[in-house]
């Protein structure tokens, strides 16, 4: 038994070594990237928090500041870490990142394999997580490193949580609530972790049995809801304040963009191609049949969950894992001007990841003859996406590369073209920028920033009056925008007393 038992513990180890080389062997690359114009500049290079390294003022700063429409302490003080050591060096931060992505990846596959002892489902499940194109945008962007730190903290709360199941005390009690504590402050998405915890409670962890109350199992999570509301509300409230929540889409329209976001998170798990940084809201443009169907599809697939949920139990779990934990930012509470986003699955993948390895498993049981065949199928699956997250990382190398693949996978992007045409005029390309920004105010003319940027190139082109037309439009739109503000004043060079009256 104790050979049988050193002999697993060696397996794994092996294979989470594996599991490491082959991600770092996708994402190494990221290595040579640079900082993209889109969040990284405002998170990092141009953040005097961040930029300053660590202080005693600036750790008390981390936790009382609410830059860029989120509260997330541990994420500032994770970017100020790296600033400390490597200085605002691009290659560092990004490798900090992938370092954080091949951590949880170990976790995750050191969570399932404890929790239920299968070894090579749990591994590719982690696989999937660890080498799928969706999670790419979490792991290659830097301002996006609140994805892969709090998923780290997600995973040691579960591990902890386990520990808890399997013999109660206070120590690993606390020791999970802490864990969880620290994970809602790397990002505010992990509310959603407390279900999780019910979920793994009927399966595989196995607490919904008569030595369970099922109260008590409710009652032990109170403290972890009470610190998910708290978040919740605390997150809304900075958004708010920022003017992050978009309060103009109405609510039917957001829920059709929820299902029809579920729908597509679920089609592109098996087909991730194409992805961009940057989905436009569709509004009211997604046909009536396609929010029916995707209503529909939802709908079955829940009951056949239900349906199952005694006999193949993953199936119940790992579903509502998918379901739940996108709740947060499935766009019912519309943040930002996107549709959805990749690095919305980062966790929420797992639960579907869970269904497909133990559904594979439940296959092999009842036949063991196909075992070649789907062995052989996983293998061609694992390579093909391994293949996409490569591709797709070498997109964020730079933003112009960023931009250009979204505005060729994407249709009415002014995002992207207001992006490309700002990072072109930065590079003194003028007339290529123009190109780009009109394009942007053509598909939003309701966008301040790229009416803002139009101005600043046509101002360096010479073309002052149709600079100034940008500049009195971006303020009519934005009357606070102190950037178009001051544009439009030191175009004319005014003194402090002569302001244009719009």
């Amino acid at each position: 038994m104790l050979d049988h038992r050193k002999f697993h513990r060696h397996s794994a180890l092996i294979l989470g070594l594996v599991l490491a080389w082959v991600t770092f062997s996708v994402y190494g690359q990221v290595r040579d990237h640079e900082f993209i114009t889109y969040d990284d500049y405002e998170y990092v290079v141009q953040n005097p928090l961040v930029r300053s390294g660590i202080t005693f003022q600036n750790l008390a700063r981390a936790f009382t500041t609410a830059h860029a429409s989120n509260w997330h302490p541990l994420t500032w003080i994770s970017h100020m870490v790296d600033s400390e050591l490597f200085g605002i060096n691009s290659s560092a931060h990004h490798m900090s990142s992938m370092l954080l992505h091949i951590l949880c990846a170990i976790l995750l596959f050191s969570f399932l394999r404890k929790a239920t002892g299968a070894m090579w489902r749990s591994f590719l499940v982690a696989a999937l997580f660890a080498l799928h194109p969706l999670h790419v945008e979490s792991v290659a962007w830097v301002a996006e490193r609140k994805d892969v730190l709090s998923c780290a903290f997600f995973m040691l709360t579960l591990l902890a949580y386990r520990r808890y199941a399997l013999n109660p005390c206070i120590k690993t009690y606390a020791l999970a609530l802490f864990l969880f504590c620290l994970g809602l402050m790397a990002k505010p998405m992990l509310v959603t972790l407390p279900l999780v915890m019910l979920l793994l409670d009927y399966w595989p962890i196995g607490r919904l049995d008569p030595r369970h109350p099922k109260a008590r199992l409710l009652l032990e999570k109170i403290p972890f809801f009470v610190l998910s509301g708290a978040s919740s509300v605390l997150t809304l409230l900075v958004q708010q304040r920022w003017g992050a929540v978009m309060e103009n889409i109405p609510l039917g329209e957001r829920l059709i963009n929820a299902f029809h976001s579920y729908s597509v998170y679920l089609f592109k798990t098996f087909r991730p191609y194409p992805l961009a940084f940057y989905y436009p809201h569709p509004l009211d443009t997604i046909p009536i049949s396609l929010s029916i169907g995707s209503l529909l599809l939802i709908g079955l697939i829940t009951a056949l969950c239900i349906r199952f949920y005694r006999t193949l139990p993953y199936l119940a779990v790992g579903w509502f894992w998918y379901l739940g934990t996108l709740v947060p930012v499935i766009g019912l509470i519309q943040v930002g001007s996107h549709a959805m986003a990749d690095r919305y699955t980062y966790i929420p993948l797992i639960g579907l990841f869970i269904i497909l390895a133990w559904g594979t498993g439940g296959i092999l049981e009842k036949w063991i003859g196909i075992r070649p065949v789907l062995v052989t199928l996983w293998a061609v699956f694992l390579a093909g996406i391994s293949t996409l997250t490569w591709w797709q990382v070498g997109y964020w190398k730079n933003s112009v590369t960023l931009y250009r693949h979204a505005i060729a996978v994407t249709t009415a992007n002014a995002v992207a073209y207001n992006n490309l045409g700002n990072v072109l005029a930065i590079r003194g390309e003028l007339e290529q920028a123009e190109q780009h920004l009109r394009e942007a105010v053509r598909l939003n003319s309701f966008n301040a920033v790229a009416h803002n940027n139009l101005g600043n190139v046509l101002v360096k082109l010479g073309r002052i009056e149709e600079g100034v037309l940008h500049y009195r439009k971006a303020l009519l739109i934005r009357p606070d925008f102190k950037e178009a503000r001051r544009n439009l004043e030191s175009t004319f060079q005014l003194t402090p007393h002569q302001r244009i009256m719009d």
